[in-house]
């Protein structure tokens, strides 16, 4: 590939450079998958109809007022998430890109549970017997994941792919200018003010030496991995090998203030006022390198006084992590029917949580070279950013069976409407690029979210009167009912179902005030396919990008202790 000493602009109007708020970020922030008590999880979190448990409080707020007593409850947890990745393969081929199969673990410790509730009793035989008020700390959702893939690559490259979306960033640009305004080729603007107006991976990119101009007029590009041929023309200059890899993880929590009251021990009622809040931590990378022999990848560099210099592509690796933090506030209502010959009944309602998102990301890229003063590396400043949304309503519906002291089974039903989601405007003043960015993103829910659907199972056996087995299944739709087709300009339908999970636990119950639960949740494998760079050849010749084939399970494992008085 031949340099010219030429530095090009890279740029394109864009409201959000480096992270873009999406539809997909909303379901993700607004999503449930309660953990709370080791006795909750066991039965499978279907407590709508049944109460008594400190972790049920997210799900029904009466629940609090079944337990005729004063409870306090500790729970701490241990995830072990194990993710197997390779490449996916096309038509059920074998992967010809990731090819290794690998194998990546990562575990993380919390608490998903802690609280108390004070139970007052009014000494009264009907009408309100007791009430409780108590303040409770539940985990509704929990990011913990680590993926690693790696594979040789004959025919694409991410540093080649990064050079066509430069260009065709460039392109559009030059196409979308003010009628009279110049192309964009100022070296100065290009130092001083990429970042505020392009994609943040071109400009890391073309800084850190993952491509460069290959025409004197800085509009074409081709990757350091590349080889320049017939006045322009460029190609995959030799086998490279590759690497992916990225880290989630993260938490989203419950601070509720509850309140709960038992009539007649026929109805419960019950009401939280809940604070939610939510740490998330994104980062991946990509790898790129020569396979075999350097002196493939041949780069010439002409200086500003015409001289070449021959340098060989070695290795380059591009970083991107972003962290966002979030609190919101919501309320639930709830109620519990207890009609009696063991049967009851439970619902709730979920107003839509009004949350704060605060953001952060970075970029950054280096390239190295037989030459090491070819070398290059470029680190963006931090980016930040800050909006509102407003996650879905959520009602809850179940019914339970209790034999006597011996059994109880139940069922529960769930619905969040997700097409409800709304990004709001953080501010009354803002610009009509912002404001039209997020109408469109708006749209975007609209159009591909729909209802989730969520059914929870539990049952729970005492055959000693000191302890109890416990089982529970849950089976969770996916609130993504469409995709988006560009070519098409229209949007399909994809699949529903999105994760299943079983559960087991035991309970101890000492004849003064302690008890503890253990619990083991499993979340069977899901899948997902992830392409870490454009399909930048495939209106040329067909080729494909890489895709990787993640499928990723999970073990939670639970332990309450918890005192009654």
């Amino acid at each position: 590939m031949k340099r010219t000493a030429l530095t090009v602009i890279l740029a394109a109007a864009s409201i959000m450079a480096a992270h873009a708020q999406s539809a997909y970020d909303a379901w993700m922030f607004s999503e449930n998958n309660y953990e709370g008590t080791a006795r909750s999880v066991a039965m499978g979190n279907a407590f709508t109809a049944l109460g008594g448990d400190l972790g049920a409080v997210s799900i029904n707020p009466a629940g609090s007022a079944v337990a005729g007593y004063s409870q306090l409850t500790l729970t701490p947890s241990l995830t072990f998430s194990t993710n197997i990745a390779t490449g996916s393969g096309f038509d059920g081929n074998e992967p010809t890109y990731f090819q290794d199969r690998m194998k990546s673990r990562m575990t993380q410790a919390g608490i998903p549970n802690v609280g108390f509730t004070f139970n007052f009793k009014t000494g009264r035989q009907s009408g309100l017997k007791n009430f409780t008020v108590g303040f409770i700390v539940n985990r509704t959702n929990n990011w913990c994941e680590d993926l690693y893939a790696r594979g040789t690559n004959s025919q694409t490259s991410f540093l080649a792919a990064a050079a066509a979306d430069a260009q065709a960033e460039i392109a559009w640009m030059n196409d979308h200018k003010s009628p009279g305004e110049e192309d964009f080729t100022n070296l100065d603007y290009m130092n001083k003010q990429a970042y505020d107006y392009m994609n943040w991976k071109d400009v890391v990119g073309y800084r850190s030496g993952f491509f460069s101009a290959i025409d004197s007029e800085g509009k074409k590009f081709a990757g350091a991995t590349e080889i320049v041929y017939n006045g322009g023309n460029h190609t995959l200059a030799g086998e490279v090998s590759q690497a992916y890899g990225r880290s989630v993880s993260g938490n989203k929590y419950e601070y509720l203030f509850n309140l709960g009251a038992n009539i007649s021990d026929f109805v419960y009622l019950g009401f939280n006022l809940g604070v939610n809040t939510l740490t998330y931590n994104y980062s991946h990378y990509f790898k790129e390198g020569a396979y075999s022999d350097v002196h493939d990848f041949e780069n010439v560099y002409v200086d500003d006084k015409g001289i070449e210099h021959t340098t060989y592509f070695k290795n380059a690796k591009y970083n991107y992590r972003y962290e966002a933090d979030g609190t919101g506030v919501f309320a639930k209502l709830g109620v519990i029917v207890t009609p009696g010959n063991g049967l009851r009944f439970g619902a709730a309602i979920q107003t839509p949580t009004s949350m704060t998102i605060k953001e952060e990301w970075q970029e950054s890229g280096e390239t190295h070279f037989t030459d090491s003063s070819f070398d290059g590396s470029e680190k963006s400043d931090p980016g930040e950013g800050e909006y509102r949304f407003n996650a879905p309503w959520r009602v809850n519906l179940g019914a339970a069976y209790t034999l006597g002291k011996i059994a109880v089974i139940s069922a529960d039903y769930e619905v969040a409407f997700y097409n409800m989601m709304k990004y709001k405007f953080n501010r009354h003043d803002a610009p009509d690029e912002e404001i039209e960015y997020f109408q469109t993103i708006n749209e975007d829910i609209r159009n591909m979210y729909g209802p989730a659907h969520y059914l929870r199972l539990g049952a729970e056996v005492k055959p000693l009167s000191y302890l109890s087995i416990r089982g529970g299944y849950n089976l969770a739709t996916s609130a993504q009912i469409k995709e988006y087709d560009s070519d098409q300009d229209e949007y399909y339908g994809i699949g529903r179902i999105y994760r299943h999970n079983v559960s087991l636990g035991l309970g101890f119950s000492s004849k003064k005030s302690f008890f503890a639960d253990i619990a083991c949740r499993y979340t069977l494998p899901e899948n997902e396919y992830i392409t870490p760079y454009s399909d930048y050849l495939a209106a040329e010749n067909g080729a494909l990008p890489p895709e990787i084939h993640s499928r990723r399970s999970d073990w939670k494992v639970l332990l309450t202790l918890g005192w009654r008085f």
